[in-house]
């Protein structure tokens, strides 16, 4: 055994890619429904670093996987993050700040009981919180303040890493425990179109309608559809007597033609009352002069550009009813910036496809490329924004590290999407790719890290730390949970991923996204993270300084 444990101790990347593969492999193991996907990599981690203290692997390979984790998340949320402000960010960050703090005065409370000194306090509260960088702040500042008493005690400066390393584990696990019990009890609160952080809503279907209701007459079809009552449909094509042609944004449509509409079932309900009433006739596979294709967005010159400023219509004599974008489709406005690997629905004049190709690129190959210049300068500019040093008062001050720095990024290259010939976003396979890629190396990572502290705090008598961080992890759960999905309205897989950025947490994330189709975690996730890395990190060193 000991020959194993010193080959393994000897190449972190064989004991990193044992973990990993044998994560993934307990993940897929479903016991009554629930399993726990790709955050068993962090317990299979932990597992490992408890058999020896030499099974870890270097700082640079988790510290990697965040990296890449945050900074795909923020591409791909940006656009939807800075869309969504509005009262219901605003008070689902007023809630994660009230949420953290409400966790600090039971750490608190705890410490005036006797349970544990204030720097262990310090750890306690980040590892039930699990963020890293609000214990590297606790630390930074126990040292100004033992620094200006007696000097620094090694002793002391490890305290904080105790209480983390022994309640950070539940910080997962209680959490994931949250998602599966109240789960049962809100699922009913699925998909939710008050949500406002869905991207992209799914089902997209084409009807064929007669133009009866005055509303939809005798106007150019940009006005009507314009109306924020007939947001979501898309008109393809129409037919007056035998002739069949596409619908323009000056065109005028006269009673008893037959139009049809690309929506979706919701959108589909709009357009009857709209237009007045349901033809049975499918004019999709009429007129011999149409045709449509598929083509895939890989030219650099339409990849991160809105419809609207491709002209399509004026051009090229075209029109995009629908988009696939990963495994949905959507319907497509003015707006829509079109990305990487998409795959645009065009209706066109025959004769006209190639054309369309040229233009848009249709290359599989290049659609599943990754820039990585734009990729390698977004990291560095993360990277350099994460060390900043940010003041606070009394003289001490915090950064937003490897997580916060890069997501942050993330955010705005991603609502950005291009800066002239440079295209921030990447397509969306690629994004996901390197998204898992990053978490298993954060989580293998951190687990192997995690595992020995975690062992021998319990053996001596850790049990107390582990009651007060599980009951700040459970209350902090709870509580987001219920307020999130029955006041502030949110749907259960939004409130997963609203808890998921509250504790700063990729692997509670990343159960929440495979448990849905929707985005709406990811959005959630983005839109409360900064807030709450920068209250937790702020916290901790009130913890650690005032608490001694």
């Amino acid at each position: 055994m000991d020959i194993i444990i010193q080959f393994l101790a000897a190449n972190p990347l064989v004991l990193l890619f044992i973990v990993i593969g044998a994560g993934f492999l307990i993940g897929n193991i479903s016991v009554a429904g629930f399993s726990l996907g790709p955050s068993a990599v962090l317990f299979t981690g932990i597992i490992f670093g408890a058999i020896d203290s030499r099974l870890k692997v270097p700082d640079l390979f988790y510290v990697l996987g965040l990296i890449l984790f945050v900074y795909t998340i923020g591409l791909q949320s940006g656009p939807t993050f800075f869309s969504s402000f509005g009262r219901r960010a605003l008070r689902a960050n007023l809630l994660a700040a009230a949420v953290i703090c409400f966790g600090a005065l039971i750490v608190v409370a705890a410490r005036y009981a006797g349970m544990f000194d204030g720097a262990l306090a310090a750890g306690v509260f980040a590892g039930s919180l699990t963020n890293t960088p609000a214990l590297a702040a606790s630390i930074e500042s126990l040292k100004h303040v033992t620094l200006a008493k007696n000097g620094v005690s090694d002793a002391l400066l490890s305290a904080p890493v105790i209480g983390y390393s022994v309640t950070y584990p539940f910080g997962v696990i209680g959490v994931l425990l949250g998602f599966y019990l109240l789960g049962r009890r809100l699922s009913r609160h699925g998909e939710s179109p008050a949500d406002l952080e869905e991207e992209l809503p799914g089902g997209v279907l084409a009807r064929t309608y007669v133009a009866l209701n005055p509303q939809s007459l005798a106007v150019p079809v940009s006005e009507f559809l314009s109306r924020p009552e007939n947001a979501g449909i898309l008109l393809s094509r129409m037919r007056r007597g035998e002739s069949t042609a596409l619908v323009y944004g000056e065109t005028i449509l006269e009673k008893g033609d037959l139009v049809v509409a690309v929506a979706t079932p919701e959108g589909h309900e709009r357009a009857l009352a709209l237009f007045g009433k349901e033809s049975p006739r499918e004019l999709q596979y009429e007129g011999a002069d149409l045709d449509f294709r598929r083509i895939v967005v890989s030219d650099g010159k339409v990849v991160g550009r809105r419809i609207a400023e491709l002209r399509l219509q004026e051009l090229l004599d075209a029109t995009i009813t629908r988009i696939r974008r990963g495994d949905t489709d959507f319907v497509p406005s003015g707006s829509t910036v079109l990305e990487r690997g998409d795959r645009v629905r065009i209706l066109t004049w025959k004769g006209n496809v190639e054309r369309l190709c040229r233009f848009f690129g249709d290359s599989v190959k290049e659609a599943s490329e990754a820039d990585f210049l734009s990729v390698s300068i977004g990291l560095l500019v993360g990277i350099l924004i994460g060390m900043i040093p940010v003041p606070l008062p009394g003289g001490g001050t915090f950064t937003l590290g490897f997580a916060g720095g890069p997501l942050i990024v993330g955010l705005v290259l991603g609502w950005i999407r291009r800066t002239g010939p440079v295209v921030w976003g990447m397509p969306y396979g690629v994004n996901l790719s390197l998204r898992q890629f990053g978490l298993v190396l954060f989580l293998g990572g951190i687990g192997l890290r995690a595992g020995d502290g975690f062992i021998r705090t319990i053996m001596h008598g850790g049990w107390e730390l582990i009651f007060v961080g599980g009951v700040v992890t459970m209350s902090v759960t709870v509580s987001v949970l219920l307020v999130g999905v029955q006041s502030l309205k949110f749907s259960f897989p939004a409130a997963m991923g609203l808890m998921s950025g509250i504790q700063t947490q990729p692997a509670c994330l990343a159960y929440a996204s495979e448990r849905t189709s929707s985005n709406a975690p990811n959005v959630w996730y983005a839109s409360v993270y900064p807030l709450s890395m920068i209250v937790k990190i702020v916290i901790a060193q009130i913890i650690a300084g005032m608490l001694l």
